[in-house]
């Protein structure tokens, strides 16, 4: 039997109702090369239907190490018997195979659980959950490690960013003892990639084919590919996003992408941040080490204040996109002005050309800059008229109400605000007629957007938000490695992002239809 710290990296959570479907569902996964599953058998109305389920798969698979569930309605699972019933479910999945078992806290400490039903004849992980939040980490500990197990397993609801910073410290507060730590919900996303990699035994993901059994959890298939798990990187280099939504950032696997093509030991995470939670972001961001983050809505402007230097023309247009550390210092620039410079200036000669820009947050602001330096002749429009109305103050443009922009006519417009964006993409700004020859839409998720469409059937030339998309990242890698970016591995990472994250969206829609 291996122990807890030669188990592979990755271990797959299969909750399904349907004995049939349970074992179908684990086929699929091993066929795959997965060899460590786990079976959640409080999922079944009747758990000791999986004892049939497990002698069958693991005479399919016998170098499959499978991992028993039983977890009871008192603590967050379906199971509904006692805590002696538990453990005579527990006993038989180990007589059909199951090499080890987990055991929540609760069940483990009381004077009903027969521990000597499992002891010798399988591991056993001791759990915790909390599903409210993530309290003080010592105390829970304490209490762990009370019960003797294999390993003990800890997971939280992460409700800010520095929750996956307490959750995440346990391995090395604790470094001689197995431990499989993890955060739930979005925000606690990053404890599933770093787990591994900062002295957690493993970690948890979804099957491929079905919704995984935990707030946050993604597909083997990313955790490998992607954030590459199951390899060996010494102590890599991190870095991320923060963003509100971030789940539909496709920066995570362009930047990953580009690292492995470099052969560089690095991750890129995504960090869903709050607008209230930056100062906590960066207490995590510290102690991780972060070495640089890209910055997206909605912190592009209130970021500044935590960073230690902002160049020139970032502070001139009061925000940024780009976070990294020099000497200790946490430095901010913008990468989004060449974005936007680069793809136009191949199109039309900015200067003297009549140009529109849709918005005031922070990418408005970039774009608005980058314009009124180059020349160009400028107007803004957007729903905040008295935002609207300071920016086109500072950039020496005019301010225009969105009825008054629609009855005027433009070289080119850019659109810079979140309307269209994945996954509310039947949004746009314009309702008829659009008031330019060229249209730039700066949103590039999906990549093409309900206003691009319509510039495209009124006979506008358009620029689809990858091309700005593609330049800022391709400046960001730079800046986050020294190295230059491989630009052709990130095109073809984005298309590919998008396209999967295309295909979801068609999917989700036919369920919702049917």
């Amino acid at each position: 039997m291996p122990s807890p710290s030669s188990l592979p990296r990755i271990c797959i959570a299969l909750g399904l109702a349907d004995p049939e479907k349970l074992l179908e569902h684990a086929r699929k996964e091993a066929d795959a090369g997965e060899r460590f599953l786990e079976f959640r058998l409080d999922y079944l109305p009747r758990p000791m239907d999986g004892m049939a389920v497990i002698r069958q798969f693991m005479s399919l698979y016998p170098d499959a190490f499978l991992l028993a569930t039983c977890r009871r309605h008192q603590n967050h699972g379906r199971f509904n018997g006692s805590i002696e019933e538990e453990f005579r479910i527990l006993a038989a999945a180990v007589d059909a195979g199951a090499r080890a078992v987990d055991v929540e806290i609760e069940s483990a400490e009381t004077p009903m659980a027969h521990m000597s039903l499992l002891e010798g004849r399988a591991q056993v992980i001791v759990s915790y959950h909390n599903f409210e939040g993530t309290p003080a980490m010592d105390p829970v500990m304490r209490r762990m490690l009370k019960v003797p197990a294999a390993a003990y397993k800890i997971v939280t609801t992460a409700r800010k960013p520095s929750d996956n910073l307490r959750v995440l410290s346990l391995a090395k507060a604790y470094p001689k003892v197995p431990v499989i730590l993890l955060a739930m919900s979005e925000t606690g996303f990053p404890t599933r990639v770093l787990s591994p990699f900062m002295g957690g035994v493993y970690t948890y993901a979804a099957p491929s084919a079905v919704e995984g059994t935990a707030a946050g959890q993604v597909s083997a298939r990313t955790l490998r590919n992607l954030y590459r798990v199951d390899k060996t990187l010494k102590a890599p280099k991190l870095f991320g996003v923060i963003a509100d939504p971030v789940r539909h950032s496709i920066s995570p696997a362009v930047h990953n992408r580009a690292l492995q093509a470099r052969r560089i030991a690095g991750l890129y995470i995504p960090f869903l941040v709050s607008p209230l939670q930056l100062k906590d972001f960066f207490v995590l961001a510290d102690k991780l080490p972060l070495t640089g983050f890209s910055v997206t809505i909605p912190h592009k402007q209130r970021v500044i204040r935590y960073l230690d230097a902002v160049d020139p023309l970032s502070k001139r247009i009061g925000a940024i996109n780009t976070v990294f550390k020099k000497a200790g210092k946490w430095r901010g620039t913008n990468t989004d002005a060449e974005g936007i410079r680069v793809p136009l200036e191949k199109r039309i000669r900015v200067a003297k050309s009549s140009v529109l820009v849709v918005g005031n947050g922070g990418t408005a602001r970039s774009a608005a800059f980058t314009l009124s330096d180059a020349g160009a002749k400028l107007a803004i429009t957007g729903r905040n008229p008295d935002r609207v109305r300071a920016l086109a103050k500072i950039c020496d443009a005019e301010p225009l109400l969105p009825e008054q922009a629609k009855q005027r006519h433009f070289d080119a417009l850019i659109h810079a605000t979140p309307l269209g964006m994945w996954p509310h993409t039947e949004s746009c700004f314009f309702e008829d007629t659009i008031p330019a020859d060229l249209v730039f839409d700066l949103v590039y998720t999906p990549h093409e957007t309900e206003l691009l469409r319509r510039a495209a059937s009124q006979g506008k030339a358009v620029i689809h938000g990858l091309e700005m998309f593609l330049e800022q990242a391709a400046r960001q890698f730079t800046l986050f490695t020294g190295e230059t970016a491989p630009k052709a591995v990130m095109e073809r990472a984005a298309t590919e992002a998008l396209a999967e994250q295309q295909a979801i969206s068609n999917h989700q829609n036919h369920k919702a239809a049917h």
